[in-house]
């Protein structure tokens, strides 16, 4: 099997929210990875995964990332693990752009579920 590098730039994209972006890098039946760029103000519902457990990692900006009515501030090269079943949503409530990695296993498409 070939293998090619992965980026954003040849990864399938698509949009979400309010001006926000994600890109596929890992697309399989066991793994998501998908790199989002989140603008100013915008943020995505709260909701959990029945199924699914993910992985959030901050490249660039700042999150904030509500876990079971918790807020937590990550900054750059910082992350945090959410379990399945747990409720969890992310904002970008700083001035500049939000760019973070979210590895969810097994891929949370069609296993999400607003509160």
């Amino acid at each position: 099997m070939d293998k090619k590098v992965i980026s954003k730039e040849n990864s399938e994209h698509y949009s979400w929210g309010d001006g926000c972006d994600g890109w596929h890098l890992v697309k399989t039946d066991a793994l998501s990875v998908i790199q989002e760029r989140v603008p100013p103000g915008s943020a995505e519902v709260l909701h959990y995964h029945a199924s699914s457990e993910q992985f959030f990692f901050v490249l660039s900006g700042e999150a904030i990332l509500e876990v079971n009515g918790v807020k937590y501030k990550l900054c750059r090269q910082q992350g945090l693990h959410v379990a399945a079943g747990i409720p969890h949503q992310l904002s970008n409530e700083s001035s500049n752009d939000l760019s973070f990695i979210v590895t969810s296993t097994p891929p949370s498409h069609g296993d999400r579920i607003e509160c």
